[in-house]
């Protein structure tokens, strides 16, 4: 996209020749409170003028680290005594994550959806399931197997053998896939019969991006790992895996250290993270995504819009082709709008704006991208319907 950047305020991004910048992207649902917001920027400073790094991750006890994961366990039912181990990002959360599900079942099958994105490491890449991504980096790691999401038929797949199925609450890179029919509720039942465990993916669909707080509890369901990343740090870089304590113990032992990060838990990153997640919490903001949601929807009706697919603030715009989606994307560019892609599903249209963006600036930015299809479909052929 090249556009060099100056700086960034609310949902705005501005480049260095003062030109404005609608966010629609966030960061690629990072950016949870939009730009430059005063609590983070806040947190921040008071917290690197304490100490910055000082120890290996869980070595000392540092403030910010532990009252973040405090918090986090409190957004979860307290049956489960919840345990919180951060990381430097979603993908090593999400090898966190796999390690954690072997070392619990001492199992080593590990089961996952085609088209699923967890991250770009090897053994998070080794549970994306889509060959074009994967093909040039293999062998990678074995023991993997695949089912469709929303496919009841492959749950036979779930066995005995089986470790984890690690799955995304909401299939982000495949095109904002939602779980249909209790599919998530089902694979849980599933797992629980064979004593798998299931691990839910929420590093997107997390920290309120579908109007709860997780987005699991949209659907009925409650993974035994939880892994979350991406919104969690409000624009800096953090992930997270969170299972029972008795869970967790797992990695105490055979070996000692069973994960280990020098980084995790760094006490600026969490201190921001913690400034994050009490604003979302505790401000109105996850009552207004639904609301934000249906402005969405109202205002892009369009011939060339075939569907919006996805939930609360984590849409994607469906189109006829890939060459139409790019040109969208591109010529919103040019107008002051960001959007963006979807890595797996090249017909899509990314819509993740921050959850601060407001009613006024959701309908600037629809009209803009409304203006934007006109003009490609009046230079261009007619639609294929």
């Amino acid at each position: 996209m090249a556009i060099e950047i100056s700086h960034a305020d609310g949902c705005y991004v501005y480049d260095t020749n003062g030109k404005a910048y609608l966010d629609f992207i966030a960061g690629v649902s990072a950016n949870s409170l939009g730009h430059n917001h005063p609590k983070l920027k806040k947190s921040i400073v008071e917290q690197v003028e304490k100490y910055t790094h000082v120890m290996v991750y869980g070595e000392f006890i540092q403030q910010p680290t532990v009252e973040l994961c405090k918090l986090l366990t409190a957004q979860l039912s307290p049956l489960q005594n919840w345990s919180v181990y951060l990381t430097n990002s979603g993908t090593e959360a999400t090898e966190g994550a796999l390690k954690l599900a072997k070392r619990f079942t001492e199992r080593s099958e590990i089961i996952a959806a085609r088209n699923a994105y967890h991250g770009n490491t090897q053994g998070a890449m080794s549970v994306c399931g889509n060959e074009n991504q994967n093909r040039s980096f293999r062998p990678l790691i074995p023991g993997i197997k695949f089912i469709e999401f929303n496919n009841f038929k492959h749950l036979q797949k779930i066995t005995d053998k089986t470790a984890a199925v690690i799955l995304e609450t909401i299939q982000g890179a495949a095109g904002f896939i939602v779980p249909e029919n209790d599919y998530l509720a089902k694979v849980k039942k599933r797992c629980e019969d064979v004593g798998a465990l299931l691990i839910l993916d929420e590093i997107q669909s997390g920290t309120g991006r579908t109007g709860k707080f997780f987005g699991f509890e949209n659907y009925n369901t409650s993974p035994d790992i939880i892994i979350s990343g991406k919104g969690l740090g409000g624009g800096m870089p953090i992930g997270t895996f969170i299972a029972s304590s008795n869970i967790m113990s797992s990695l105490k032992e055979k070996p000692k250290l069973g994960h280990i990060t020098t980084f995790g838990g760094h006490p600026v990153i969490a201190a921001t993270a913690l400034a994050t997640v009490k604003e979302i919490t505790s401000s109105h903001l996850l009552a207004t995504v639904s609301q934000k949601e249906k402005l969405f929807r109202q205002y892009l009706q369009h011939p060339a819009i075939l569907s919006i697919r996805g939930k609360g603030l984590m849409l994607a715009v469906m189109v006829e082709s890939s060459e139409m989606a790019s040109k969208i994307i591109l010529k919103s560019l040019d107008k002051g709008l960001l959007l963006f892609w979807l890595l797996f599903e090249d017909k899509a249209i990314r819509i993740t704006p921050p959850l601060i963006i407001t009613k006024e600036e959701i309908k600037k930015g629809c009209d803009t991208l409304l203006n934007v299809i006109d003009e490609i479909v009046k230079n261009s052929k007619p639609l294929q319907r």
